[in-house]
């Protein structure tokens, strides 16, 4: 229990960590982001690209909360991490309703919980084909 509950902690940091690591590349990459992003007014590859740093977050804190969780607990630590993430971004995104497309919003959220399933379950194959090889 203990385990799954770090997992959870240590993916929901992570998460975090991704997002910030991907949205400083984002500005590196795009010179007029920061611009953009001071006034939520961004194009649509700056919002591509926001969703881009969104999925590859969301795979990692999966992967990391998987990891830390280790076998018989991670997949019910990968659940609880996908359903506080999307619990803590849902008054997020409502409150930025008006600012973004509608498109934006559902992608985030209707793919946020499913991507960090993925990600904790990539580890868990992993894991499995390491135990398994030859």
């Amino acid at each position: 229990m203990l385990k799954a509950t770090i997992g959870v902690l240590v993916g929901f940091v992570i998460w975090f960590v991704a997002a910030t690591l991907g949205n400083l590349i984002v500005r590196a990459l795009i010179p007029t982001y920061g611009a953009a992003e001071a006034l939520l007014a961004f194009t649509l590859p700056m919002l591509l690209a926001r969703l881009i740093v969104g999925f590859f977050s969301s795979l990692v804190a999966g992967f990391a909360c998987s990891y830390v969780a280790r076998q018989r607990q991670s997949r019910t630590a990968i659940y609880v991490l996908a359903l506080i993430m999307l619990v803590f971004f849902l008054p997020v995104h409502y409150k930025l309703l008006a600012k973004f497309p509608i498109w934006y919003h559902v992608v985030f959220l209707g793919t946020l919980a499913p991507l960090i399933i993925l990600g904790g379950t990539l580890r868990g194959r992993l894991q499995t084909e390491a135990v398994n090889a030859p």
